[in-house]
C-alpha cells in the first residue's frame, strides 16, 4: 500500500473506535431505560425483563469490543 492509505488507516480507526464507542453507550442506554420502564410497568415480570436486557448489553458490548481488538489487529 501506499504510505498515504496507511496514514489514512492510522486516522480511520481511532475514529471508527469512537463512533463504535459512542454508538454502544447510546444503544446500552436505551436498553436500560426500556427496561426500567417496563419493569415499572409490570414488576412481576422483572425476572424476564432483566435476563433479557442483560444479554441484549452483552451482544452491544461485544461488538465494541470486536471493535477494540481490530485496532491491534491492524499491521503497522
Amino acid at each position: 500500500m501506499p504510505p498515504e492509505a496507511i496514514d489514512y488507516l492510522r486516522l480511520a480507526y481511532p475514529i471508527g473506535l469512537g463512533i463504535a464507542a459512542v454508538g454502544s453507550a447510546l444503544a446500552l442506554g436505551k436498553a436500560v431505560g426500556a427496561a426500567m420502564e417496563a419493569t415499572g410497568r409490570q414488576p412481576e415480570a422483572s425476572g424476564k425483563i432483566m435476563v433479557s436486557m442483560i444479554i441484549g448489553c452483552a451482544f452491544i458490548e461485544a461488538l465494541t469490543i470486536y471493535v477494540l481488538i481490530s485496532v491491534f489487529l491492524v499491521p503497522k
